[in-house]
């Protein structure tokens, strides 16, 4: 996964007053918890920001009083017009136990299928897995070049070395369905066929 850093400083006091008045000044008030005692501490909006709104997911190293922890983003607070976090809640990490997130969902070559015109649907932008922290990559990554019209790419299809999926094992997660205009390349495979044996034929006679 990749990593980013944050610094925070820890809060006098932890109450509604004080979280009002550190958002006012432009500060996001925050929880670290997960490994002993918690830590009630802020940082700066603009960091967090850049952390939230960013498609990638983050093992965070939090600074806090010179104490450094590693963590990870496990719930948070938004405003529901302005847009902007209104608390963090930060999952503290242990080397050595499995830890559940979602990870983004990447494909990468060109789907056959879409080529001959088909559409790619992905029904799911993130996967829910469980690792150890070491073992999580960036993102979960599906090949889909020999992807035809009317296939489609399930979990249980997918295999990341220390990685365990949580979501159903039958469910769809890529597919490549028939548009309009599009040819369907399962066709294209009976005739390819149907030439073949033709000139087989030919060869025996």
């Amino acid at each position: 996964m990749k990593k980013a850093q944050l610094s925070g400083s820890l809060r006098a006091n932890v109450g509604k007053k004080d979280a009002a008045a550190l958002r006012r000044d432009g500060m996001v008030p925050c929880v670290l918890y997960g490994q002993g005692e918690q830590t009630h501490f802020s940082v700066r909006s603009i960091d967090v920001q850049k952390l939230i709104f960013s498609p990638d997911v983050f093992q965070i190293e939090i600074e806090v009083e010179g104490k450094t922890k590693l963590a990870i983003i496990k719930d948070l607070q938004m405003h529901p017009v302005k847009d902007t976090p209104l608390h963090v809640d930060f999952l503290e990490l242990d080397a050595k136990k499995p830890v559940s997130l979602a990870l983004p969902l990447r494909t990468t070559g060109s789907a056959l299928g879409v080529m001959n015109g088909g559409k790619l649907r992905t029904p799911y932008r993130k996967l829910k897995v469980s690792g150890l922290p070491g073992d999580l990559p960036e993102a979960i990554v599906v090949d889909i070049t020999k992807l035809r019209i009317g296939h489609s790419v399930r979990v249980s299809s997918l295999e990341v070395p220390g990685v365990e999926f949580l979501d159903p094992a039958n469910a769809v997660i890529l597919s490549v369905k028939m548009a309009r205009g599009a040819v369907n390349d399962a066709d294209e495979d009976e005739e390819e066929d149907g030439e073949a044996e033709a000139a087989s034929e030919d060869a025996a006679e």
